[in-house]
């Protein structure tokens, strides 16, 4: 392994390069495959830093019981399907494995753990991305950081007080972990329904609560919902708002487990209530509910602390998005954020983001030319 590619360069070493892809998840892997497609060669034209210990995203870290064929709309990277997978094994597997096979195959160089602590203007053209493994100056930055590190937890008075346990999603083990325990489920996702059908079947009992109504749909979601979704999403992000999940846009499937759940009562609904107590929650009306495990699957908000430096949040709260190109800064793209916050979403991304640095590297080289 040469000194570029080694996970740690000598102090005080700046490496140029034409683009730094920080994130490895789908959209870093989609945005390094069209990278090197374009003719960007990995090592020498761009590198990828991956905050993870080991390939596979996010989805490294799911809990067990989330089998590949429990998981809903994983689109394959570009350039590799993925097939033969045992739908009963964790997805955490069959992706993990299926995202090293693909840095393996186009022979991505994806260098782990990496954590990337700041991007900041370089002062001389390019932007500087500082490193757990060092310093590089792009020209472009594409930032692929998704969402798991940064899970959402809401605040409610008596919070602190609360006797038993708290958990996030991003903590979730499992359903045997609640065998016997009265479990309280907060948040009107996904995660929150897969959460809630396991646990019903060990817990002593369970609530839901929703911040509004449930919508669920019969049937898969047409070409033209899809698109309207995205549209949402997308019009949150141009006016400089904080991205939402085109879940939360389109709704909830129902399948067969749902159905169930829908008809034994797992999935009936409460409103938020108002305080946490040493022993529950109490909603307004005064009435309570006695629990021993609060499960926050209240979602993930997007990580992109170490863009700081750069000044883009608008009023609003969130990053400006043109596509995938940050409307206060040209040379960065954002993917896997806001509408492209899905497998196929971030595949498009991906691409769209390198077609896009290409025209301005091309205008750079134009300009020096001159």
């Amino acid at each position: 392994m040469n000194e570029f590619l080694g996970v740690r360069a000598p102090d005080g070493t700046v490496r140029a390069v034409d683009v730094v892809v920080i994130g490895a998840g789908q959209a870093g892997l989609s945005a390094a495959y069209h990278l090197r497609r374009t003719g960007f060669e990995p090592g020498r034209d761009f590198v990828v830093l991956d905050h993870a210990p080991a390939p596979g995203g996010a989805w490294q870290f799911r809990w067990p019981s989330l089998t590949y064929g429990k998981v809903h709309g994983m689109h394959a990277l570009p350039g590799m399907e993925l097939t033969g997978a045992d739908p009963d094994r964790p997805s955490s597997e069959v992706i993990g494995d299926y995202f090293a096979e693909y840095e393996r195959a186009f022979g991505l160089g994806v260098l782990r753990p990496v954590d990337v602590r700041a991007v900041r203007e370089g002062g001389d053209g390019r932007l500087r991305v500082e490193s757990s493994a060092g310093t590089w100056a792009a020209r472009a930055v594409i930032n692929a950081t998704g969402t798991w590190d940064r899970p959402f937890w809401p605040r409610y008075p008596g919070q602190e007080t609360f006797r038993g346990r708290q958990l996030h999603t991003a903590d979730y083990p499992g359903p045997e972990g609640f065998a016997g325990a009265r479990v309280l489920v907060v948040g009107g996702g996904s995660s929150a329904v897969q959460h809630l059908l396991e646990v019903a079947d060990v817990a002593a009992s369970t609530v839901w609560v929703t911040r509004t109504p449930p919508v669920f749909h019969e049937g898969p979601f047409g070409e033209a919902e899809g698109r309207a979704a995205v549209a949402m999403v997308e019009e949150r992000v141009r006016r400089g708002l904080p991205p939402r999940s085109v879940v939360s846009v389109t709704g909830l499937l129902v399948d067969g487990a749902v159905r169930r759940g829908l008809e034994s009562g797992v999935l009936d609904r409460r409103p938020p209530f108002e305080r946490i107590t040493p022993t529950g929650v109490v909603w307004p009306d005064g009435t309570r509910a006695e629990v021993d495990v609060i499960l926050w699957a209240t979602g993930f908000r997007a990580a992109v602390d170490h863009l700081a430096p750069l000044r883009l949040r608008e009023p609003g709260g969130g990053i400006r998005v043109e596509g995938t190109r940050a409307v206060r800064e040209e040379r960065l793209h954002l993917v896997g954020y806001g509408p492209s916050a899905s497998t196929v979403g971030a595949n498009r991304a991906g691409r769209a983001a390198v077609r896009e640095i290409g025209r301005l590297l091309g205008r750079e080289r134009t300009a020096l030319a001159a």
